[in-house]
């Protein structure tokens, strides 16, 4: 056997207050937005696994058939289905595929929904019923040939459940399933293969830890001896060695710490999971004291939780994780440390964006399980649930972060710094107010899960908190809040279609990020220093954008009046989002040149108004939605778009696209989505030199063909880098 690690590139006194080896090494963490895009996967030996279930997916049996992975956790079973799953003839072969996570905590909503949303579904089914999810999930995968990986399967109960949503249809469709147990992989698949996969030998584990730590260039000579010494010590378990090459990444070149870490690792017994649980701590040993609290933190999150970077930087700011340095932005600097992270193999990479840096990561079970118990160990986190809540209350706990998964805080956690709840939607049953006042300290609450009928008075207590994130049901915006004189991040949702915020909301002068549904602000004692802002309209007592927000670099808004669609004078604005009213076309909009990335939809613009966008000289990503522009018919000519990175179309109504390569000299990435009347891709979109992904999703016939006849193109020119991803149109 043999394995990769999939995409495993796989300030305050209380910081020191708390016991830490004070002998890890120092780390200065780089810019991740000024880094380069990392090698997402690194395969060692595994060709051969990887061909075997391939040709077990391909084979012409017409009947829906089960193929399962099983292993170990970190034996590489997810590795091996994302190597399969992403291979070109498998692409080619099935008209849909659907990546689920199922995982220990399995919630079939959840998994329902994972599936709509991989097959362009309408993104917008939290309303939904759980029989119309199961109905809209037969329906659009009934007639198709597809490809569903359930990744992570625990019971044989969550399989029979499962099983009932895919459709039999004898046009050799097909599950793949990974899971840890041999029982639930037999009880699926009777007549499938079941691939057991093994631990690496000593010369694989020896490649792989190579491959990782010196990125391609030749090991030293010396390392040969203390690396195989520290491979057999890891006995075979890809997740180990990947994670100890990320402890000798930071000092590849020392012989020195390489003697070091083997003798450490020789200490340990590997053969059962304490032996390996005791090898992945050498990597929390060796973080940067910085990093220590930013990486357990993570480990208070649900399984296979996916983090959206964008949020998990709010949080840590608020937390107090993130360092000053100089004048740069506290959330650039923990995008660094996250990126550090991933570089010591961490943290897995979910999603990157296509300008290099990371929209969306994850953590491996085991490493999961590693953050927990450190986290315990230093008290620094506290996890509940219902079953052990009377348990909790019974004593007083000393713990910094609280994490659970009901709407129960508990009353006694009086040095608690945080309180986050997950699991499902649900009312507060206790006497919120009351146990308010037994977390004065707090600097996070995260209670989106929970429904506040009346919001409690008792908020204004709180007057430390820098992260609010909150549902409430009744009308109206709560005054208190503006008394929250520290908080940094905003987060309110409300049944309410709109909002209107109190003129002393400006009080707030800490405040940052503000998110919520449609936010009206009909006045406004003075400007704020907000960076991001969602949905919000200016009332009569509101001059302009520009002078309530003047540092504003991320806005959602709805299109308004002609002098509101003026967006030039917002000189920090890098990313917009922009709706208009599909009554009303937009007759004037302007654009700052410091915007990154425009996001337009229903504005109605006529095509000759994207020589407007065309002269924003530092736009990287473009994506135009439903109505975003109108007409059939889109010529660039020869319109250059200097640094555009990622363009996206979905749900337009052009017929005819005329562009050359000399339009788009930087493009990485062509996403076309449901653009029905839409004739072809222009040939010489092939000819652009940095283009790495076309994706196609539910396009006409012959939009396929013109990029079939790209990729031919560009092979027949020895170009195999470039990725076509197609799913293609319903019948």
């Amino acid at each position: 056997m043999s394995m990769i690690m999939d995409n495993m590139k796989v300030g305050s006194s209380r910081r020191r207050e708390r016991t830490l080896n004070q002998s890890a090494p120092v780390s200065i963490s780089r810019n991740s937005l000024g880094s380069k895009k990392l090698l997402d996967e690194i395969f060692v030996g595994i060709d051969r696994d990887a061909e075997l279930i391939r040709d077990k997916l391909v084979e012409d049996q017409k009947k829906l058939n089960v193929v399962s992975i099983v292993g170990m956790g970190g034996i590489g079973k997810t590795t091996l289905a994302t190597k399969v799953f992403n291979d070109g003839y498998v692409r080619h072969h099935f008209h849909v595929r659907v990546w689920v996570t199922v995982s220990q905590t399995y919630d079939k909503r959840a998994v329902l929904i994972q599936i709509l949303e991989s097959i362009c579904a309408p993104l917008d089914l939290e309303k939904t019923s759980d029989s119309r999810l199961r109905e809209l999930v037969h329906k659009h995968l009934f007639g198709k040939r597809y490809l569903m990986v359930m990744d992570d399967v625990w019971q044989i109960e969550t399989w029979d459940n499962l099983k009932s949503f895919f459709p039999h249809d004898n046009n050799r469709s097909r599950i793949l399933l990974t899971s840890r147990l041999t029982e639930v992989a037999k009880h699926a698949n009777l007549d499938g293969l079941t691939h057991h996969l093994g631990y690496l030998n000593n010369e694989r584990s020896w490649e792989l830890l190579c491959q990782k730590v010196f990125q391609g260039n030749e090991c030293p000579e010396w390392s040969i001896k203390r690396g195989m010494q520290i491979v057999e010590h890891c006995q075979g378990l890809p997740l180990a060695v990947v994670v100890i090459a990320g402890v000798l990444a930071r000092e590849a070149w020392s012989e020195k710490f390489w003697e070091e870490i083997a003798k450490r690792t020789g200490s340990y017994i590997v053969g059962d999971q304490n032996g390996c649980m005791e090898t992945l701590g050498l990597s929390y040993n060796h973080l940067p004291l910085h990093l220590r609290e930013c990486f357990l933190y993570l480990g208070g999150f649900p399984e296979d939780f996916k983090f959206e970077v964008k949020r998990l930087m709010w949080l840590w700011v608020a937390e107090g994780f993130i360092q000053k340095d100089g004048n740069r932005r506290l959330e650039d600097i923990g995008e660094g440390y996250l990126m550090d992270l991933v570089d010591r193999n961490l943290v897995i990479v979910d999603r990157w964006k296509s300008v290099g840096s990371v929209k969306a990561c994850k953590v491996h079970d085991l490493v999961r399980e590693l953050c927990l118990k450190k986290a315990k160990e230093e008290r620094f986190i506290l996890k509940t649930n219902t079953s052990q809540l009377d348990q909790v209350k019974k004593r007083p706990y000393k713990v910094e972060c609280m994490f659970t998964n009901n709407g129960i805080m508990v009353p006694s956690a009086e040095n608690c710094r945080s309180v986050l709840i997950f699991g499902k939607k649900g009312f507060l049953v206790e006497d919120i107010a009351k146990q308010f006042r037994s977390f004065v300290l707090l600097r996070v609450l995260k209670l989106h899960k929970c429904r506040l009928n009346d919001f409690p008075k008792a908020i204004k207590l709180l007057v430390h908190l820098r992260y609010l994130e909150i549902w409430k049901e009744s009308e109206g915006f709560p005054s208190s809040i503006c008394n929250l004189w520290g908080l940094q991040t905003l987060i309110y949702v409300t049944e309410e279609y709109s909002v209107d915020l109190p003129s002393n909301i400006s009080n707030l002068v800490n405040l940052r990020h503000l998110r919520g549904q449609v936010i009206s602000l009909p006045s406004i004692e003075k400007p704020m220093n907000l960076q991001t802002i969602s949905y919000i309209s200016l009332g009569e007592g509101v001059a302009n954008f520009q002078k309530c927000f003047p540092n504003i670099k991320e806005h959602t808004c709805c299109t308004c009046s002609d002098e509101q669609n003026d967006f030039k004078s917002l000189t920090f604005l890098e990313k917009l989002s922009l709706v208009g009213d599909f009554e009303r076309r937009v007759e004037r909009i302007t654009f700052p040149t410091s915007l990154k990335t425009l996001t337009l939809e229903k504005c109605r613009l006529p095509w000759s108004e994207m020589s407007i966008i065309q002269s924003l000289p530092n736009l990287q990503h473009l994506k135009l939605h439903p109505h975003a522009f109108e007409g059939s018919c889109w010529n660039t000519n020869g319109q250059e778009f200097p640094q555009l990175k990622l363009l996206n179309l979905e749900w337009l109504n052009i017929k005819v696209w005329e562009a050359y390569s000399e339009s788009f000299p930087c493009l990485r990435q062509l996403q076309i989505t449901n653009c029905r009347n839409l004739e072809e891709i222009p040939l010489e979109i092939g000819e652009i030199p940095t283009l790495e992904l076309i994706q196609i999703r539910g396009c006409r016939d012959s939009v396929i063909e013109s990029v079939r006849r790209i990729e031919e193109e560009q092979g027949d020119l020895g170009n195999y880098d470039l990725k076509i991803d197609i799913i293609e149109r319903e019948r």
